[in-house]
């Protein structure tokens, strides 16, 4: 919803797609697999599978993060 929100202000050469968000999450690789085989159903040329790694990894770094300042406040 939110990168739908934003493209409603950019242009349209710009525009973000909504799939590389449902990547985010940490279960590394496979739902950035997912939405490269979503992308590659709605247009065969389109290859998602890099950009899809970014946020999936940039997930599992956050939630390490998470984890460590967490464990420093029990400890």
């Amino acid at each position: 919803m939110g990168a739908k929100l934003m493209n409603v202000f950019m242009k349209k050469e710009n525009k973000i797609n909504p799939m590389i968000g449902a990547s985010g999450v940490s279960a590394v690789p496979d739902s950035a697999r997912v939405v490269q085989i979503m992308g590659l159903k709605e247009d065969p040329t389109n290859h998602l599978l890099m950009h899809a790694m970014a946020p999936n990894v940039s997930g599992v770094i956050g939630s390490a993060v998470a984890a460590g300042i967490l464990l420093s406040f029990l400890m």
